[in-house]
């Protein structure tokens, strides 16, 4: 499972970025896709070129700021969660699919534009529940002028369901009034039809929502994780995050 890309050209695309390549660059360089590269280096810590993108590039201190705090919590929750245990796994995936997907009908239905998160969301369904691999289907939303063919295979790799099983894709028609950009790859939706498999997902759904575990101090200790304590009586220019990491110790 999982993408399965060349190997030399995901060594060189993971050297390269840690030099400060962009991704388009990459893929030019190694004549693959940009959304191949970016899966490739999506965990490579990365430094813009000041050379290359010159002062207008540089980022404003707010930003930066921002930026050095979220690849601080990056690494204190790796270093937190580690190895997902059993439960771990099993909460996560019903925590995902809570949040995007369907709750309706008798399929399990699971639409995103992040590979990272379908393909998590694949192994979790391949692991708690006994999935017939022959009725696992996926339909891709994608705008015309971007090319189709490129975008099955990328979610076939991401997925790790044939092309056989995908259904006719929905070719979108771009409103520029509306919006600039495009997924390259577009929109996936991985569906499994089992009405059994979908009631037991949406118990576990219920079963983490309804929980107490996150009640208590285990409440009190996620807000302070989560929420910065924030120096001053209101956001404005000059007030200064405070981020602090709570250690076991201090739960106990």
């Amino acid at each position: 499972m999982g993408y399965r890309g060349k190997v030399r050209e995901q060594e060189e695309a993971r050297r390269l970025r840690a030099q400060g390549w962009i991704l388009s660059r990459i893929a030019e360089e190694l004549r693959v896709s940009k959304s191949s590269v970016s899966l490739w280096v999506r965990d490579v810590p990365f430094t813009p070129s000041k050379r290359r993108y010159g002062p207008q590039a540089r980022y404003h201190p707010w930003q930066t700021r921002k930026l050095r705090e979220i690849e601080e919590m990056r690494e204190w929750g790796l270093d937190q969660l580690g190895r997902l245990s059993e439960k771990a796994f099993l909460a996560a995936g019903a925590a995902l699919y809570a949040g995007e997907g369907s709750k309706t009908g008798h399929a399990v239905v699971f639409a995103n534009t992040d590979p990272t998160m379908v393909r998590f969301f694949c192994a979790w369904l391949r692991r708690f529940f006994d999935v017939d691999e022959s009725r696992l289907r996926v339909r891709v939303y994608l705008h015309q002028g971007l090319d189709l063919d490129a975008a099955e295979q990328f979610w076939a790799d991401v997925t790790d369901i044939p092309r056989s099983q995908f259904g006719k894709p929905y070719r979108a028609v771009a409103d520029s009034s509306i919006r600039k950009t495009k997924h390259e790859h577009g929109c996936v939706y991985v569906s499994y039809s089992c009405a059994r498999v979908l009631r037991g997902i949406l118990g576990l759904t219920r079963a983490l929502l309804s929980s107490d575990s996150y009640s208590g101090v285990a409440q009190q200790v996620a807000q302070r994780i989560v929420n910065p304590e924030i120096a001053g009586s209101s956001p404005a220019p000059g007030a200064k995050a405070q981020l602090r990491l709570i250690t076991n110790d201090e739960v106990a």
